[in-house]
């Protein structure tokens, strides 16, 4: 079952979040606070939404997405940060299951896209995501600005 996560689901989507970087090797990268999370996901002004897959009533998978907005196509698309199913619940529909949700919410929205990135290792999720019809935008590279660096920029004057 796939569903749209509630403030009473935050410590599972904690946890969620740490067994994925964790799977990928960036666990040393998670700083948040849950609830300076909770206040991003439930507060008064969500910056994005997570559905939850649950195998007989316990949590095995989330996704975590926000809208983005293509100038191109003059509309709104989904981003989806992170995606993310148990290992024990692999190989049981509950990735397609959440990215099928995440699709029918993104034609429901109006939305003209879904896109994500995946680590360039990461071959078992590339193999998914390609049996799924996505494609890999090669022509495109990824650019991040984060912590001095985005310190330092927004300090100056505009």
């Amino acid at each position: 079952m796939i569903r749209q996560a509630s403030v009473d689901d935050l410590s599972l989507i904690a946890a969620f979040i740490r067994e994925l970087a964790e799977y990928e090797k960036l666990a040393g990268a998670v700083e948040f606070d849950e609830e300076e999370l909770r206040r991003s996901l439930f507060g008064d002004r969500p910056f994005a939404e997570v559905l939850i897959a649950e195998d007989e009533g316990a949590g095995v998978g989330f996704a975590l997405f926000f809208h983005n907005f293509s100038t191109f196509l003059g509309r709104p698309g989904i981003y989806l940060e992170d995606l993310f199913v148990r290992p024990q619940a692999r190989g049981k529909g509950f990735g397609k299951a959440l990215l099928a949700r995440l699709a029918q919410l993104a034609v429901e929205r109006g939305c003209g896209r879904v896109e994500w990135a995946v680590l360039n290792w990461n071959q078992p999720s590339i193999e998914f995501y390609a049996a799924l019809g996505a494609r890999a935008k090669s022509d495109w590279t990824t650019y991040q600005l984060s912590g001095e660096a985005l310190r330092a920029l927004g300090s100056i004057p505009g």
